[in-house]
């Protein structure tokens, strides 16, 4: 049974080649080896079996009630895990645990720390801001949009 299979499959990988179809050739020729290679592996009565228990379920699915009824259960589950996953990530962002942002914003306001520059050196200067702009984190595409518009885009 199990090479009548296999000679079946490797016929029509055949005619795929034959009509130079090589991709549909190939991947016929390597589904046509599966039933040779479980009979000789022996795994042939373990697909057959998990075909089996396969159908089993499938039939049970069309006719038993409980078998709908773990579904629905199932289902619920995944929709309350998911409910309370999206639940507790809008209440993280809404506010209600400060957070670190939120936490280094409420401190008051101190001026930064800068290094003392070392004797006989001169410190570095600070880059200077644009009047009336404030630190929006984009400072390099303030200077792309610069180039940009002197270049007339």
């Amino acid at each position: 049974m199990a090479f009548a299979l296999t000679a079946g499959g490797v016929a029509m990988a055949g005619l795929r080649a034959y009509r130079r179809r090589l991709l549909s050739a190939t991947r016929w020729f390597a589904v046509a080896l599966l039933p040779a290679g479980l009979y000789l592996s022996g795994l042939f009565p373990v697909a057959r079996t998990i075909g089996g228990e396969l159908a089993d379920w499938a039939t049970d699915l069309v006719f038993d009630p409980r078998v709908w009824t773990g579904l629905a259960l199932l289902a619920v589950s995944a929709g309350l895990l998911v409910t309370t996953r999206r639940v507790g990530r809008r209440h993280a962002v809404e506010g209600d645990a400060p957070g670190p942002a939120a936490a280094a914003a409420a401190g008051p306001a101190r001026p930064a720390v800068t290094a003392t520059p070392e004797p006989g050196k001169a410190a570095p200067k600070a880059p200077k801001k644009p009047a009336g702009k404030s630190d929006d984190g984009l400072g390099d595409f303030a200077d792309i949009e610069e180039i940009l518009r002197r270049r007339g885009l």
